[in-house]
């Protein structure tokens, strides 16, 4: 969440902020404001009475020391008392709309971010790598797919329903060795420790992304008595894995990757994006996921978005990196690149990888702090996370950037150490 000492000293930067965003959240706005007030108002009268009836309570035992009559000054301390017990109440209940006021507000964009509304606004950084040129009409993943054998369809719709999908044969095999290159790549090059969390995380850690309350809709929730979802991303375990702890500054950065299966109900997707392997309830992803220090989180995010480029670059597929808008950042992003790899039965960039930095966003929401030297006062951490990469959707990019006329796809030379030493995927 945002400080609440920002909005309360710079409202108006706060409000043009969030309408940059796209978002009409002036009335929040005006409430966090008038609890606020509310707040200022309660919390003094509440300390000043609590003086007071500390020094009755002194004032009572030097009575009683004394031989006086204290009844006068105890029915006093009993009135007091009640005082502080209605004001503790509507101070703890401003407190408590305040925080789910807080919420509600997203990430402040930082200065470096461009002013827009929608992905037309998006500003590209670089473009690596040439799209081939094919003396044919390259085919859609969804149809080299199942002519190959390797991508059914059907059968993961029987099992599940719309938008799962069953890989078969190399179509799988392709998919662990993304998994298994991505985080070799991770750990072994770039220096992540990797993790393997749970698939399912509570309600206080969706919270403490920012998943929670606002998008509860896009989530899988374990019914019955179960305080659980299905994680959308494994951000979301990452990030919690320190969630309610102070770190200690000098082992920052920390750098974390994990695979995970990811479990979106993308309630509001629809069109061209339905089809295929594009955007599903179910999908892999290699993710990754750092801790660091206020001062180095923009380098943080140079780097990671960095490492996540890199696996294209090894795998020989052509990308673009695009700074996103104020418009089409994330709910809780400060600042995000998201990386778009090439597909030549579209004859477009689609995105692959989003890399983000939340700065202390999430880190206030999860009480994630850290002290500078390992002593003195604790400050929030920053933290950033970033798709290293989307294994579904990388498949796809291999498949039709690879595929030859005949319809088999050339494996990519570094995958093939993960692939037995296939070199040509013809089918089953």
């Amino acid at each position: 969440m945002i400080d609440a000492a920002l909005l309360r000293d710079n409202l108006e930067a706060v409000r043009t902020a969030v309408t940059n965003r796209g978002a009409d959240l002036s009335r929040e706005l005006d409430e966090l404001v008038r609890l606020e007030n509310e707040r200022r108002r309660v919390l003094p009268e509440l300390e000043g009475l609590k003086r007071d009836q500390n020094a009755a309570g002194d004032e009572v035992g030097k009575a009683k020391r004394e031989g006086r009559d204290t009844s006068a000054l105890q029915e006093a301390s009993k009135a007091r008392a009640q005082q502080v017990k209605q004001l503790g109440v509507e101070l703890e209940a401003i407190e408590q709309a305040r925080a789910q006021g807080l919420l509600a507000i997203p990430n402040i964009p930082h200065s470096g971010v461009p002013i827009g509304k929608s992905a037309a606004d998006n500003v590209e950084v670089r473009r690596v790598g040439t799209p081939k040129t094919f003396d044919f009409t390259p085919q859609a993943h969804w149809d080299l797919g199942p002519a190959l054998g390797i991508i059914d369809f059907e059968r993961g719709t029987k099992i599940a329903g719309a938008r799962f999908t069953v890989l078969v044969g190399a179509g799988a095999r392709l998919a662990r060795a993304l998994i298994n290159f991505m985080l070799d790549l991770h750990t072994r090059q770039h220096g992540y420790l990797e993790i393997e969390p749970p698939f399912m995380a509570n309600s206080a850690s969706m919270t403490g992304t920012g998943n929670l309350p606002k998008f509860e809709a896009d989530l899988f929730k374990i019914s019955g008595e179960w305080d659980l979802y299905m994680i959308p991303t494994a951000e979301v375990p990452l990030t919690n894995m320190h969630r309610g702890e102070i770190l200690d500054g000098r082992e920052l950065p920390i750098r974390y990757t994990a695979y995970t299966p990811c479990f979106r109900s993308e309630a509001g997707s629809y069109g061209a994006d339905v089809r295929g392997l594009i955007r599903q309830h179910q999908f892999d992803k290699v993710e990754l996921m750092v801790f660091t220090t206020a001062q180095e989180s923009h380098n943080e995010l140079e780097r990671l978005t960095g490492n996540a480029e890199q696996v294209l670059q090894k795998l020989g597929l052509p990308y673009r990196t695009m700074l996103l808008c104020t418009g089409d950042m994330g709910f809780a992003s400060a600042k995000t690149y998201d990386i778009e790899v090439w597909l030549p039965s579209q004859g477009v960039y689609r995105e692959i990888s989003s890399c983000s930095n939340t700065e202390a966003f999430q880190a206030r929401r999860a009480q994630i702090r850290y002290r500078p030297d390992g002593t003195g006062k604790p400050e929030f951490a920053h933290t950033l996370n970033g798709s290293g990469l989307a294994v579904g959707r990388t498949l796809i990019a291999i498949l039709e950037n690879y595929q030859q006329a005949d319809g088999s796809v050339v494996v990519p030379e570094a995958l093939r150490p993960f692939m037995g030493g296939q070199e040509v995927i013809t089918g089953r």
